[in-house]
């Protein structure tokens, strides 16, 4: 009897298969090729795309996540310093093809293609929740710091995407953020 991938073999295939090739070519078809399997496989533990797609989406955030532990031992008083503190460790090689794939990903959804369309808001109010309790300000404040820290990076982050690595450096000290050098792309 052959090999029997098991739900995480077929998630790390995934997961590898959306950084090589793009999350929107990501199919049940090209994943069974990919591993040797038949597709009937993949629909056992994935039963269907989107299910297949937020588990890809759920590895890459939480990868990410597990990378920015250690930027933030205790909470930052705002959204720069948050920006600041996360920049070095976002702003590598490692972390460069998850962001392109989650700025697939985020095009995608504002086509309004399915299930990217779903997917991608709930991923950012993910993001926006995981971030809220790292900002030590006011209540009523945290969710205000939590979306520019958001938009202060993912800015930055797309403009190393399309410019290269030097390019967030200035930016950034126009936004009042010092951030340090980082590792090219």
């Amino acid at each position: 009897m052959g090999y029997k991938y098991s739900r995480d073999d077929i998630l790390a295939a995934a997961v590898d298969a959306s950084i090589a090739e793009g999350v929107g070519s990501l199919t049940f078809g090209r994943l069974a090729k990919r591993l040797g399997i038949n597709d009937r496989t993949i629909v056992y533990y994935f039963p269907n795309k989107d299910a297949l797609i937020l588990a890809v989406t759920e590895v890459h955030s939480a990868r990410l996540q597990a990378l920015l532990a250690s930027a933030f031992d205790h909470p930052a008083s705002g959204h720069r310093e948050l920006a600041q503190r996360a920049w070095p460790i976002l702003a590598t090689n490692e972390a460069a093809p998850v962001f392109r794939v989650f700025f697939e990903l985020i095009g995608l959804g504002l086509r309004g293609e399915s299930p990217y369309d779903v997917i991608v808001p709930a991923a950012f109010e993910a993001w926006l929740d995981w971030i809220m309790p790292l900002v030590n300000v006011p209540d009523d404040r945290r969710r205000a710091e939590g979306e520019a820290a958001l938009a202060l990076l993912d800015g930055l982050l797309l403009l190393r995407q399309i410019r290269g690595p030097e390019a967030p450096s200035a930016r950034a000290r126009q936004l009042g953020v010092s951030i340090g050098p980082t590792n090219p792309m």
